[in-house]
Protein backbone atom coordinates (compact mmCIF):
# COMPACT_ATOMS: atom_id res chain seq x y z
CA UNK A 1 0.00 0.00 0.00
CA UNK A 2 1.29 3.30 -1.03
CA UNK A 3 2.47 5.12 2.11
CA UNK A 4 -0.06 8.09 2.89
CA UNK A 5 -3.13 5.96 1.90
CA UNK A 6 -3.79 4.71 4.83
CA UNK A 7 -4.00 5.74 8.68
CA UNK A 8 -0.12 4.71 10.34
CA UNK A 9 1.70 5.63 13.17
CA UNK A 10 4.52 7.66 14.12
CA UNK A 11 7.80 7.20 13.46
CA UNK A 12 11.52 8.26 15.16
CA UNK A 13 14.74 6.90 14.53
CA UNK A 14 16.01 3.94 16.70
CA UNK A 15 19.20 5.02 17.58
CA UNK A 16 21.25 7.80 17.41
CA UNK A 17 23.10 8.97 13.50
CA UNK A 18 26.13 11.16 13.24
CA UNK A 19 27.47 12.79 10.40
CA UNK A 20 30.40 14.92 9.83
CA UNK A 21 31.50 17.66 7.18
CA UNK A 22 31.42 21.72 5.91
CA UNK A 23 28.90 23.98 5.69
CA UNK A 24 29.02 24.96 2.56
CA UNK A 25 28.57 28.62 2.53
CA UNK A 26 30.75 29.25 5.33
CA UNK A 27 33.23 26.37 4.97
CA UNK A 28 33.28 25.23 8.67
CA UNK A 29 33.45 21.84 9.48
CA UNK A 30 29.87 20.69 11.50
CA UNK A 31 28.96 17.65 12.91
CA UNK A 32 25.19 16.89 12.85
CA UNK A 33 23.73 14.35 15.02
CA UNK A 34 20.08 13.11 14.35
CA UNK A 35 18.43 11.93 17.55
CA UNK A 36 15.29 9.61 18.59
CA UNK A 37 12.10 12.08 19.45
CA UNK A 38 9.44 10.46 21.65
CA UNK A 39 5.49 10.97 19.14
CA UNK A 40 3.89 14.37 18.66
CA UNK A 41 7.66 15.85 19.22
CA UNK A 42 8.10 16.48 15.17
CA UNK A 43 11.24 17.83 13.88
CA UNK A 44 13.34 19.81 16.21
CA UNK A 45 16.87 21.57 15.88
CA UNK A 46 19.00 22.15 18.75
CA UNK A 47 21.89 24.39 17.75
CA UNK A 48 24.82 23.83 20.13
CA UNK A 49 25.89 25.90 22.00
CA UNK A 50 28.25 28.58 20.67
CA UNK A 51 30.81 31.34 22.18
CA UNK A 52 29.10 30.15 25.65
CA UNK A 53 25.84 30.52 24.72
CA UNK A 54 23.27 28.09 25.81
CA UNK A 55 21.88 25.17 23.40
CA UNK A 56 19.04 27.08 20.82
CA UNK A 57 16.43 24.88 20.35
CA UNK A 58 13.96 25.58 17.05
CA UNK A 59 10.83 23.82 15.27
CA UNK A 60 11.03 22.91 12.00
CA UNK A 61 8.38 24.78 11.29
CA UNK A 62 7.58 27.59 8.10
CA UNK A 63 7.13 30.02 11.20
CA UNK A 64 10.83 29.97 12.18
CA UNK A 65 12.11 30.72 8.41
CA UNK A 66 14.12 33.44 8.87
CA UNK A 67 15.65 32.93 5.39
CA UNK A 68 15.39 31.53 1.74
CA UNK A 69 18.19 33.56 -0.26
CA UNK A 70 20.22 30.43 -1.21
CA UNK A 71 19.14 27.65 1.67
CA UNK A 72 16.33 27.82 3.89
CA UNK A 73 17.20 29.00 7.16
CA UNK A 74 15.56 28.76 10.80
CA UNK A 75 15.82 31.20 13.67
CA UNK A 76 13.74 33.49 16.10
CA UNK A 77 13.92 36.25 18.34
CA UNK A 78 17.98 35.78 18.40
CA UNK A 79 18.46 35.37 14.68
CA UNK A 80 18.98 32.80 12.35
CA UNK A 81 20.52 30.03 14.32
CA UNK A 82 20.81 27.13 11.35
CA UNK A 83 20.95 27.18 7.78
CA UNK A 84 20.71 25.00 4.80
CA UNK A 85 18.05 22.44 6.86
CA UNK A 86 16.69 21.62 3.47
CA UNK A 87 18.49 18.63 2.93
CA UNK A 88 18.19 16.80 6.53
CA UNK A 89 14.45 17.55 6.31
CA UNK A 90 13.90 16.37 2.66
CA UNK A 91 15.65 12.86 4.00
CA UNK A 92 13.70 12.61 6.77
CA UNK A 93 10.24 13.47 5.39
CA UNK A 94 11.47 11.41 2.32
CA UNK A 95 11.55 8.17 4.52
CA UNK A 96 8.78 9.05 6.51
CA UNK A 97 10.15 9.59 10.25
CA UNK A 98 7.88 12.04 11.90
CA UNK A 99 9.91 12.98 14.86
CA UNK A 100 13.37 13.69 15.24
CA UNK A 101 16.18 15.91 17.30
CA UNK A 102 18.55 16.91 14.81
CA UNK A 103 22.03 18.55 16.72
CA UNK A 104 23.85 21.00 15.03
CA UNK A 105 27.13 22.26 16.24
CA UNK A 106 27.44 24.62 13.92
CA UNK A 107 26.13 28.06 11.66
CA UNK A 108 24.74 25.27 8.89
CA UNK A 109 24.02 21.65 8.13
CA UNK A 110 27.11 20.08 6.61
CA UNK A 111 26.23 20.04 2.96
CA UNK A 112 28.28 16.92 2.56
CA UNK A 113 27.87 15.65 -1.03
CA UNK A 114 25.50 18.44 -2.02
CA UNK A 115 22.66 15.96 -1.72
CA UNK A 116 20.26 14.05 0.68
CA UNK A 117 21.90 10.79 -0.10
CA UNK A 118 24.28 10.82 3.14
CA UNK A 119 21.07 11.86 5.49
CA UNK A 120 19.25 8.62 3.75
CA UNK A 121 22.83 6.49 4.53
CA UNK A 122 22.75 7.26 8.15
CA UNK A 123 18.83 6.67 9.22
CA UNK A 124 19.16 3.64 6.77
CA UNK A 125 21.89 2.76 8.93
CA UNK A 126 19.78 2.91 12.41
CA UNK A 127 16.54 2.07 11.03
CA UNK A 128 13.11 3.75 12.04
CA UNK A 129 10.81 2.74 14.79
CA UNK A 130 7.61 2.51 14.49
CA UNK A 131 5.49 4.39 17.50
CA UNK A 132 2.30 4.28 19.29
CA UNK A 133 1.00 7.28 18.61
CA UNK A 134 -1.31 7.75 15.48
CA UNK A 135 0.05 9.56 12.01
CA UNK A 136 -1.34 13.02 11.73
CA UNK A 137 -1.63 14.63 8.06
CA UNK A 138 -2.84 18.10 6.66
CA UNK A 139 -4.95 17.37 4.17
CA UNK A 140 -5.33 20.27 1.41
CA UNK A 141 -8.85 21.15 0.77
CA UNK A 142 -8.55 23.43 -1.97
CA UNK A 143 -6.05 24.63 -4.21
CA UNK A 144 -3.86 27.51 -2.71
CA UNK A 145 -1.74 29.31 -5.11
CA UNK A 146 1.44 31.56 -5.00
CA UNK A 147 2.38 33.13 -8.35
CA UNK A 148 4.69 35.99 -9.82
CA UNK A 149 6.26 36.94 -13.40
CA UNK A 150 5.99 33.41 -14.75
CA UNK A 151 7.09 31.43 -11.77
CA UNK A 152 4.23 29.87 -9.33
CA UNK A 153 3.34 27.30 -6.76
CA UNK A 154 0.53 25.31 -6.03
CA UNK A 155 -0.74 23.20 -3.83
CA UNK A 156 -3.91 20.72 -5.06
CA UNK A 157 -5.85 18.51 -2.83
CA UNK A 158 -4.31 14.58 -3.27
CA UNK A 159 -5.59 11.79 -0.91
CA UNK A 160 -2.73 9.53 -2.00
CA UNK A 161 -0.12 11.53 -0.02
CA UNK A 162 3.04 13.90 -1.47
CA UNK A 163 2.90 14.46 -5.19
CA UNK A 164 5.22 16.84 -6.40
CA UNK A 165 5.87 18.00 -10.35
CA UNK A 166 8.52 20.46 -10.86
CA UNK A 167 9.61 21.82 -13.88
CA UNK A 168 13.13 24.63 -14.16
CA UNK A 169 13.85 26.35 -16.69
CA UNK A 170 17.78 27.81 -17.42
CA UNK A 171 19.17 29.80 -19.87
CA UNK A 172 21.77 27.23 -20.16
CA UNK A 173 22.13 24.51 -22.90
CA UNK A 174 23.09 21.81 -20.62
CA UNK A 175 19.57 22.34 -18.32
CA UNK A 176 17.00 24.29 -20.38
CA UNK A 177 13.88 23.17 -19.81
CA UNK A 178 13.35 19.90 -17.30
CA UNK A 179 10.45 18.45 -15.82
CA UNK A 180 9.13 15.86 -13.40
CA UNK A 181 6.52 14.37 -11.73
CA UNK A 182 6.87 12.07 -8.83
CA UNK A 183 5.09 10.64 -6.03
CA UNK A 184 7.45 10.98 -3.03
CA UNK A 185 7.25 7.61 -1.21
CA UNK A 186 10.93 6.17 0.41
CA UNK A 187 11.52 3.50 -1.85
CA UNK A 188 11.26 5.92 -4.75
CA UNK A 189 13.23 8.63 -2.84
CA UNK A 190 15.74 6.32 -1.78
CA UNK A 191 16.14 5.43 -5.49
CA UNK A 192 15.42 8.29 -7.83
CA UNK A 193 15.99 11.40 -6.09
CA UNK A 194 17.91 11.45 -2.79
CA UNK A 195 21.20 11.18 -4.21
CA UNK A 196 20.60 14.72 -6.26
CA UNK A 197 23.45 17.17 -5.95
CA UNK A 198 23.08 20.84 -5.83
CA UNK A 199 24.65 23.01 -8.65
CA UNK A 200 25.67 26.55 -9.47
CA UNK A 201 27.33 28.34 -12.25
CA UNK A 202 30.81 28.49 -12.97
CA UNK A 203 30.23 32.11 -13.51
CA UNK A 204 28.72 33.44 -10.57
CA UNK A 205 31.80 31.87 -8.11
CA UNK A 206 33.48 35.07 -7.85
CA UNK A 207 30.59 37.30 -7.17
CA UNK A 208 29.52 34.98 -4.77
CA UNK A 209 32.44 34.80 -2.64
CA UNK A 210 32.44 37.95 -2.78
CA UNK A 211 28.83 38.07 -0.94
CA UNK A 212 30.42 35.62 1.61
CA UNK A 213 27.93 32.63 -0.18
CA UNK A 214 29.47 29.27 -1.04
CA UNK A 215 32.72 29.48 0.72
CA UNK A 216 32.65 25.64 1.06
CA UNK A 217 31.41 24.96 -2.16
CA UNK A 218 33.53 22.32 -4.54
CA UNK A 219 33.68 19.90 -7.08
CA UNK A 220 32.84 17.24 -4.36
CA UNK A 221 29.64 18.65 -2.63
CA UNK A 222 28.25 20.87 -5.90
CA UNK A 223 27.44 20.06 -9.67
CA UNK A 224 29.53 22.80 -11.30
CA UNK A 225 28.29 23.97 -14.80
CA UNK A 226 30.97 25.52 -16.70
CA UNK A 227 29.88 27.23 -20.20
CA UNK A 228 29.67 24.25 -21.99
CA UNK A 229 30.32 21.07 -19.94
CA UNK A 230 29.86 19.53 -16.70
CA UNK A 231 33.38 19.96 -14.09
CA UNK A 232 33.00 17.50 -11.51
CA UNK A 233 34.67 14.38 -13.00
CA UNK A 234 31.62 11.95 -11.97
CA UNK A 235 29.54 13.80 -14.15
CA UNK A 236 26.01 13.76 -13.79
CA UNK A 237 24.29 10.97 -11.46
CA UNK A 238 21.04 11.48 -13.47
CA UNK A 239 20.04 12.62 -16.79
CA UNK A 240 17.83 15.27 -15.10
CA UNK A 241 19.74 15.75 -11.92
CA UNK A 242 19.14 19.51 -11.94
CA UNK A 243 14.78 19.18 -11.43
CA UNK A 244 15.45 16.22 -9.13
CA UNK A 245 17.40 18.10 -6.55
CA UNK A 246 14.73 21.01 -7.19
CA UNK A 247 12.13 18.63 -6.17
CA UNK A 248 14.27 17.11 -2.90
CA UNK A 249 14.55 21.05 -2.08
CA UNK A 250 10.61 21.20 -2.40
CA UNK A 251 10.75 18.17 -0.32
CA UNK A 252 12.13 19.59 2.92
CA UNK A 253 10.49 22.96 2.44
CA UNK A 254 7.33 21.54 2.68
CA UNK A 255 8.22 19.80 5.67
CA UNK A 256 8.08 23.06 7.59
CA UNK A 257 4.17 22.82 7.13
CA UNK A 258 5.00 20.49 10.76
CA UNK A 259 3.35 17.19 9.36
CA UNK A 260 3.28 15.41 5.79
CA UNK A 261 1.11 16.93 3.45
CA UNK A 262 -1.75 14.90 1.76
CA UNK A 263 -1.46 17.25 -1.92
CA UNK A 264 -0.19 17.42 -4.91
CA UNK A 265 3.05 20.44 -5.00
CA UNK A 266 3.05 21.73 -8.28
CA UNK A 267 6.36 24.14 -9.19
CA UNK A 268 7.34 25.90 -11.61
CA UNK A 269 10.58 27.85 -12.06
CA UNK A 270 10.40 27.69 -8.08
CA UNK A 271 12.99 27.62 -5.17
CA UNK A 272 13.33 27.89 -1.51
CA UNK A 273 11.52 31.57 -1.38
CA UNK A 274 8.52 30.25 -3.53
CA UNK A 275 7.80 27.03 -1.60
CA UNK A 276 8.14 28.86 1.78
CA UNK A 277 5.54 31.59 0.39
CA UNK A 278 3.09 28.53 -0.42
CA UNK A 279 3.15 26.84 2.98
CA UNK A 280 2.64 30.33 4.34
CA UNK A 281 -0.44 31.02 2.01
CA UNK A 282 -1.92 27.84 2.77
CA UNK A 283 -1.35 27.73 6.86
CA UNK A 284 -2.94 31.56 6.53
CA UNK A 285 -6.16 30.01 5.23
CA UNK A 286 -8.06 27.81 7.46
CA UNK A 287 -10.19 26.71 4.96
CA UNK A 288 -7.40 25.55 2.86
CA UNK A 289 -7.24 22.67 4.81
CA UNK A 290 -7.49 20.13 8.01
CA UNK A 291 -5.18 18.03 10.16
CA UNK A 292 -6.59 14.18 9.74
CA UNK A 293 -5.32 11.01 11.12
CA UNK A 294 -7.11 9.03 7.78
CA UNK A 295 -7.73 10.79 4.27
CA UNK A 296 -11.20 11.36 3.60
CA UNK A 297 -12.66 12.76 0.76
CA UNK A 298 -13.66 16.11 0.26
CA UNK A 299 -15.84 18.13 -2.09
CA UNK A 300 -13.71 19.23 -4.10
CA UNK A 301 -14.11 23.54 -3.63
CA UNK A 302 -14.36 25.97 -6.80
CA UNK A 303 -11.67 28.37 -7.49
CA UNK A 304 -8.35 28.49 -5.31
CA UNK A 305 -6.69 31.21 -2.89
CA UNK A 306 -4.43 32.83 -4.97
CA UNK A 307 -1.65 34.80 -3.47
CA UNK A 308 0.57 36.89 -5.90
CA UNK A 309 2.61 38.57 -3.90
CA UNK A 310 5.48 38.33 -0.82
CA UNK A 311 8.26 37.02 -2.61
CA UNK A 312 10.93 37.65 -5.26
CA UNK A 313 11.15 35.74 -8.55
CA UNK A 314 13.69 32.82 -8.49
CA UNK A 315 17.46 34.17 -9.33
CA UNK A 316 18.73 31.49 -12.13
CA UNK A 317 22.50 32.09 -10.60
CA UNK A 318 24.01 29.26 -8.74
CA UNK A 319 21.37 27.09 -6.75
CA UNK A 320 23.45 26.22 -3.27
CA UNK A 321 20.94 24.73 -1.45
Amino acid sequence: MIWGLHASRQTTLRDHATVTGVGVHSGSPVTLTLHPAEPDTGIVFVRCGANGCEDRELKAHFRTVTATEFATVLGDANGPAVSTTEHVLAALRGLGVDNAVVEVDGAEVPIMDGSAGPFVAAIDQVGIATQSAMRRYIQVLKPVRVGKNGCYGELQPHLQGLRIEAEIEFDHPLIGKQSLATDIVPDIFRRELARARTFGFMRDVAKLWSAGYALGASLDNTVVVAEDRILNAEGMRFRDEFVRHKIVDAIGDLALAGAPLLAVYRSVRGGHKLNHAVVTALMADPSAWTYVEMPQPVRRARGHADLAAGFAAPTYGPDVS
